[in-house]
């Protein structure tokens, strides 16, 4: 069966009554504001200035790695970026139509075969509802295991579409049912909106194991940048709510601090695109009035969260040229003294995003099979005996 896509109408059954509704005093979502309401414009913080040859070390990093094809690829990105950065384009539609372009699909671009993929037109549980989309490989047995995917794209941009083809790849590679959702990106919808959207999605799966196909023990979430901060953020609720059980917790160059604390937000430039200017930016769309201030809860940023004790086992990657750098090994080092089970990789040369951004670096290759092998080992009993797939992988 080729890689199809159906459409259910309606809104998927959410199961039982959930057991795991919202405490007291949790905010309800939060609906769209007033156009009026929504600021147009970030503007940019007044940062010292990164040395431009932290920025020229990056570059040179990824065309050396990669080849021909790297840089021309590189030379692609630059154009849509600019040289100001995306830290530099405060208008949020502007700043939106440059990410969209980035992530846009390249040509020759083909989605795995044998892939189902299912879109529903509705997801319970928020207000207002958001699209989902489910990636189940054909001749898959039920019940299989669930990745529950969150894109990344910095809290302000993305969308689930966006990682199309990724999330087809995921399905096709680990052998398994991938789950991917829209959230309420800010500043129109600040925390807790996302977060919100996150945990409802994560209680209908657990809900809904017979309409999917899925194994409720086997659920894994996965979250880079941006979706990293959310993953995680929702690992922290479901602890603290007494479920739904995640059985995996992934978390690529993972967004965790607010406060951008740390030395590697100083010296590594994101690129040109995901700079320290940009992330301020992020967060003070995302947070909104409590930016800034002590008040910012661990569900919205979690490296703000005092015990990480009770978290499921979790894969942690970052490169070292990646500004995020210092606070995932942070996060991975306080989970370890909180005894959480945790694989960490740290790869030299790499920076944030870097493996989509030259999926035919020798690196990238690498840092996927490392990733597929966690999600492997943490979803199936026994190797599932698939081939490594980073060969075919087209970005």
């Amino acid at each position: 069966m080729g890689h199809a896509s159906r459409q259910r109408s309606g809104t998927p059954s959410r199961g039982p009554k959930s057991r795991w509704g919202k405490e007291p005093g949790w905010p309800s979502p939060l609906a769209a504001r007033r156009e009026s309401d929504v600021p147009q414009t970030i503007k940019t913080p007044r940062l010292p200035c990164v040395q431009p040859r932290c920025a020229a070390r990056q570059e040179r990093a990824v065309s050396e790695a990669g080849g021909p094809r790297v840089r021309g690829r590189l030379e692609q990105y630059l154009d849509i970026v600019g040289s100001q950065r995306l830290s530099d384009i405060e208008d949020i539609s502007q700043r939106r139509r440059n990410q969209a372009e980035l992530a846009a699909p390249r040509p020759g671009r083909t989605a795995p075969p044998d892939i189902e993929v299912i879109a529903y037109s509705a997801w319970p549980g928020t207000d207002p509802k958001v699209r989902v989309r489910v990636y189940r490989p054909a001749g898959s047995g039920a019940p299989s295991p669930c990745l529950y995917y969150i894109h990344g794209d910095g809290l302000v941009p993305g969308s689930a579409g966006s990682d199309d083809a990724k999330a087809s790849w995921l399905a096709q590679a680990v052998g398994c049912v991938v789950v991917s959702a829209e959230y309420r990106l800010a500043p129109e919808n600040p925390y807790p909106a996302a977060v919100d959207d996150r945990f409802a999605g994560l209680r209908w799966l657990a809900g809904s194991p017979h309409e999917l196909g899925i194994d409720p023990d086997r659920i894994a979430l996965h979250g880079s940048s941006a979706g990293g901060c959310l993953a995680a953020a929702t690992a922290l609720l479901a602890r603290d709510r007494g479920g739904p059980a995640i059985a995996h917790l992934m978390l690529i160059s993972p967004m965790l601090d607010d406060r951008c604390p740390t030395a590697s937000h100083g010296t590594n430039t994101g690129f040109r695109a995901w700079s320290r200017g940009a992330n301020i930016q992020a967060w003070q769309a995302y947070l909104g009035k409590v930016f800034g201030t002590d008040r910012v809860p661990a569900y919205a940023a979690p490296a703000r969260a005092d015990d990480l004790a009770g978290l499921p086992p979790t894969y942690v990657d970052v490169g070292d040229l990646d500004l995020f750098r210092d606070e995932a090994v942070d996060f991975a080092h306080r989970m370890m003294r909180a005894g959480v089970p945790v694989e960490l990789h740290v790869h030299p040369g790499g920076i944030h995003g870097g493996e989509t951004l030259a999926p035919e670096a020798d690196l990238s290759a690498r840092v996927r099979s490392y990733r597929l092998g966690a999600l492997r080992r943490a979803l199936f009993a026994q190797p599932s005996g698939r081939p490594s797939p980073s060969a075919q992988w087209s970005g």
